[in-house]
């Protein structure tokens, strides 16, 4: 499986100390079915919804994939979605994996899809904490949505908890985002 690194944007104010590059995995790389239909956001979004996926931890980048093709079809079919909900996917390895991807509406916060980025980390995170990879791949994906145009500079992260009557993205989770930078 080929995956594209993203690089963050490199700040002459700061130091030029490496910094990993984001592994992006996309839709094609990881057998995404054609969506039914794809809407666009009219502006950049000005919301970062976290969730959690409530399904089984991956083990590996082939856990990843059958659990992102679980969800498509679990979406598509069972939910009625046009396509997967999310615009992103995040394995505990910290692999990113596109779902609907930057600029497109997504199905993962009722009421709130038109202003929004919906990101879901894999795995159930009200019995797993999240992986420090996982974590810092979360900042460089919505650095690289802020660098595109695609976020907000000064978007607000929620957890999906924090827009409707559900535990998602779970308690383990959900501590950690108050402890996310917006940098």
């Amino acid at each position: 499986m080929e995956t594209r690194h993203v690089g963050k944007r490199e700040d002459t104010s700061t130091t030029r100390a490496s910094k990993k590059s984001l592994m992006l995995v996309s839709r094609n790389q990881w057998g995404a079915v054609m969506p039914l239909r794809k809407e666009s956001l009219q502006d950049c979004a000005e919301l970062a919804v976290i969730h959690h996926t409530a399904l089984w931890s991956c083990c590996g980048p082939q856990d990843h994939l059958i659990q992102l093709r679980h969800i498509q079809k679990l979406h598509m079919q069972d939910r009625g979605f046009d396509d997967i909900g999310y615009n992103f996917l995040i394995g505990h390895d910290g692999t990113v994996y596109e779902g609907r991807g930057w600029g497109v509406i997504g199905a993962h916060a009722k009421g709130h899809n038109h202003n929004s980025v919906g990101i879901a980390f894999m795995g159930n995170f009200n019995d797993e904490a999240p992986s420090s990879a996982a974590l810092s791949s979360i900042q460089q994906l919505l650095q690289c949505g802020v660098v595109l145009g695609h976020v907000h500079p000064t978007y607000t992260l929620l957890g999906h908890r924090d827009l409707g009557d559900t535990e998602c993205p779970g308690h383990l989770l959900y501590k950690q985002l108050q402890h996310l930078s917006h940098s």
